[in-house]
């Protein structure tokens, strides 16, 4: 009975989620607050609140280490047994078939992480979700982490890790692909610092709000690939590579443009502050959220750039805005190595191509 009262006076307790005026104004009064608090900032005070708060072992480490290596092994792995197989047999036309591997590998990780968000924000007993600032309520440096999460931050940690490396030499290179790079030094910087600051509960939420955009991006990318399998055209995939387009356009702005600032960055900018005044590292662990906030704005431009071609009929099919036209037209004529010596080029995923970071 008592558990059915605490419960009722916690959902009571819950306030609703603010607008983009109110997100605004309260940030901004609460870091000029906290501006104004911190009398003694510096690099001498930094390193003593890394020193003092910061909490990542050497075998947490290695474990990262050894994650990111086999997430490449298994990318490599799965493109040679499967996804490539898959794509020879599906008859793709040559274009298409080296794009295959990458999307299809991205989707089957990205549903299996979102699915583990939405398992931990949906299926236990957090409420991170509907109650975005109790993530800091209870904070105690050094606390332990739940394991279910420590599990979650260990899958996406060495992902991230991977996805380094493999933007630079495993995918297709693309327009956005230097900041791909830099989006994922900074997603795994955060995942490295709320893990080692203990701010493990939002960071949660933050993996559950992006990942959904990636899983209906690729499947629509693959749907796109599949359409005109086997010199034939499919009309079935044709409607499911529309619907998915739109659905994936009006999720990026729910989640990432409506859900991530309303409910993260009030938390961590305003909750945070109201729950542990001093809060370790705020101003920094803030700064690299609304730098992701900011590339998240950066790619829904190309989302914009992509629906004004379509209704200005510049663009009749689908196709990501962010490839460059001539890749499609490169085929895997060097797979052997017969490049030309003039032209400094790479090979991924069977297309040739001048890198430049």
């Amino acid at each position: 009975m008592e558990r059915h009262e605490e419960a009722r006076l916690r959902v009571r307790a819950v306030q609703p989620m603010p607008g983009y005026a109110d997100l605004v104004s309260r940030t901004y009064g609460a870091m000029v607050a906290a501006t104004r608090a911190c009398d003694d900032c510096g690099l001498e005070r930094s390193a003593r609140t890394l020193r003092d708060n910061a909490h990542l072992t050497w075998a947490e480490l290695g474990l990262f280490l050894l994650g990111a290596l086999l997430w490449t092994t298994a990318r490599r792995t799965f493109t040679a047994c499967l996804f490539q197989p898959l794509a020879r047999w599906c008859c793709l036309q040559p274009k298409d078939a080296v794009k295959t591997p990458e999307s299809a590998w991205k989707l089957t990780f990205y549903t299996l992480s979102w699915s583990y968000s939405f398992y931990l924000l949906f299926c236990t007993h957090y409420s991170f979700f509907h109650d975005p600032p109790s993530a800091f309520h209870g904070w105690k440096s050094g606390m332990p982490v739940p394991r279910n999460i420590a599990i979650a931050y260990l899958i996406q940690g060495s992902f991230y890790g991977h996805s380094i490396y493999a933007t630079i030499y495993m995918d297709i290179w693309r327009k956005d692909s230097v900041v791909m790079v830099a989006h994922h030094v900074i997603t795994l910087a955060l995942i490295t610092f709320s893990y080692a600051f203990r701010y493990h509960n939002i960071g949660i939420l933050v993996l559950f709000l992006h990942d959904i955009s990636d899983i209906q991006l690729e499947f629509t990318k693959l749907n796109v690939y599949l359409k005109t399998r086997g010199g034939g055209y499919h009309v079935v995939n044709e409607v499911i590579s529309n619907v998915g387009c739109v659905t994936f356009c009006v999720t990026w702005f729910w989640f990432r443009l409506y859900w991530f600032p309303l409910k993260v960055l009030y938390a961590t900018c305003i909750g945070s502050l109201e729950a542990v005044p001093n809060i370790p590292f705020y101003f920094f662990f803030n700064a690299l959220l609304f730098a992701l906030l900011l590339m998240n704005i950066y790619w829904f431009l190309f989302i914009v750039l992509f629906v004004a071609k379509v209704l200005t009929g510049q663009m009749r099919e689908l196709g990501d805005v962010r490839e460059y036209e001539e890749e499609g037209e490169r085929r895997k004529a060097s797979v052997l190595g017969k490049h030309s010596g003039k032209e400094r080029t790479r090979v991924q995923n069977g297309i040739l191509k001048d890198k430049h970071l």
